[in-house]
C-alpha cells in the first residue's frame, strides 16, 4: 500500500509500505476516506515544528472500517468513524482521567502522523491500524457528510479544551481569542465560545480572512488588542504564536483568568509576575487530549449549533495529498469520496 511521508519543509512524497494487519483482538483496520490538514501540519510543512524526514504525516482522520478484531463489539465493517489522532487504550489510569494524549499503555505521546514513538503510521495512507478500536474510534452520525465534519476529527477538540470547560464553570464569561499561527483552531475557539453562550467573544487577528470567519460565527473581530472594548477577559485563547500579543492580553485579564495556548512550540513572553500574582492566573499549555474531547465537541455540534463547516476546507482527491498539503488555503482536506 501507499502512505505519504514528510521529506523536508514543503515536501511530501508517496512511499510503498506493507499493509497493516490486525495484531490483537482489540484492533481494527480502517481506510481513511477524508483527511484534513491540521494547523499543526502547516507548522511541519513550514519548518516551524520539527518532523524527521521519512515520517508519515496526517492525523485528522475520518475513515471506514474494513477489518475488526474478535473482541471489538461496538463497531461494524463499513462503518464510518472518526479516528482519534492520539493512541490511547481507554483502560489505564491516565485514560480514565481523560488524559488520552498521555496514555500509559503506549510510548509517551504516541500519535498518528506526528513523528512520535510507536510506529503507528499516518492518516495519509491506504490503510491504518487502530490498536485500541473501542477506545479510539468515534462513530459519525448516520447520513452526515464526512467532508463537512472533518474539523471535528481533531481541531475542534483543541478548541473545546480551550473554551469549553472554562465556560461550563463560568457561564457568560468574556472570551478573547488571539488568532494567527493556528488559524482554524483559533476561529473554532471563537465559534465554540459563541455557541456555548459566552457573554463576549472578541477575536483578534491581523488576517482579514480569519476575522471574516470569526464574525461568521458571531464573534466580534479586531485587528489588534488595542482596538477592543473589553478590559477584563476571563478566558483567553492564544492561537497567535506571538509573544507580544500574548503579553498584551495578559494585561487585560480579569481576576482568576484562564489562558490556554493552542499554538505549540512557540516562544512565550516574560510574564509580568507581580501583576499576575495580584490578579491570579491559570496558564495552560500542552497537547490537547483529543479522544477525551471528541464527545464534547460533537455535543457542541449537535446540541449547541457549532458548525465546523463555516471554515469550509478546500477539498481535493486523496491521491493529490502531497501537493494539497502545501496549498496556501487556510484549511484543506483530501477525500476518496469525490
Amino acid at each position: 500500500m501507499q502512505h505519504a511521508v514528510f521529506i523536508a519543509p514543503g515536501q511530501l512524497e508517496w512511499r510503498e509500505v506493507a499493509a497493516p494487519k490486525v495484531q490483537s483482538p482489540s484492533e481494527a483496520i480502517v481506510r481513511p476516506i477524508v483527511v484534513g490538514r491540521c494547523d499543526l501540519d502547516t507548522m511541519y510543512l513550514a519548518g516551524r515544528m520539527p518532523l524527521a524526514s521519512g515520517e508519515p504525516i496526517g492525523h485528522e482522520i475520518i475513515a471506514e472500517i474494513v477489518e475488526l478484531g474478535s473482541n471489538v463489539q461496538r463497531f461494524s465493517i463499513g462503518q464510518r468513524v472518526i479516528v482519534a489522532a492520539q493512541i490511547s487504550c481507554g483502560q489505564c489510569r491516565r485514560c480514565h482521567l481523560k488524559l488520552s494524549a498521555r496514555c500509559d499503555s503506549v510510548p509517551f505521546g504516541a500519535s498518528y502522523g506526528m513523528g512520535r514513538a510507536g510506529n503507528y503510521g499516518g492518516g495519509l495512507a491506504d490503510l491504518l491500524r487502530v490498536p485500541y478500536a473501542e477506545a479510539m474510534l468515534v462513530p459519525i452520525p448516520l447520513n452526515s457528510d464526512p467532508t463537512l465534519m472533518i474539523g471535528l476529527a481533531d481541531m475542534a477538540t483543541d478548541a473545546w479544551r480551550a473554551v469549553g470547560p472554562a465556560l461550563l464553570d463560568r457561564p457568560q464569561a468574556s472570551v478573547l481569542v488571539l488568532g494567527g499561527a493556528t488559524p482554524v483552531i483559533g476561529v473554532y475557539s471563537a465559534g465554540m465560545a459563541v455557541s456555548l453562550g459566552a457573554g463576549v467573544v472578541d477575536y483578534v487577528d491581523a488576517n482579514a480572512l480569519h476575522r471574516e470567519h470569526a464574525t461568521a460565527y458571531g464573534a466580534r473581530a479586531w485587528e489588534s488588542i488595542e482596538a477592543t472594548n473589553e478590559r477584563d477577559y476571563e478566558i483567553i485563547v492564544d492561537a497567535s504564536g506571538s509573544a507580544a500579543q500574548l503579553l498584551a492580553a495578559l494585561h487585560r485579564i480579569a481576576p482568576e483568568a484562564i489562558v490556554t495556548s493552542v499554538a505549540p512550540g512557540l516562544v512565550g513572553p516574560a510574564f509580568p509576575m507581580g501583576e499576575l500574582y495580584s490578579k491570579g492566573l491559570t496558564y495552560k499549555v500542552g497537547r490537547p487530549n483529543c479522544r477525551a474531547g471528541h464527545d464534547d465537541a460533537l455535543r457542541v455540534w449537535s446540541a449547541c449549533g457549532f458548525a465546523p463547516e463555516k471554515v469550509r476546507p478546500t477539498v481535493r482527491p486523496f491521491a493529490t495529498a502531497c501537493e494539497t498539503w502545501n496549498d496556501p488555503a487556510m484549511f484543506v482536506a483530501v477525500s476518496r469520496l469525490m
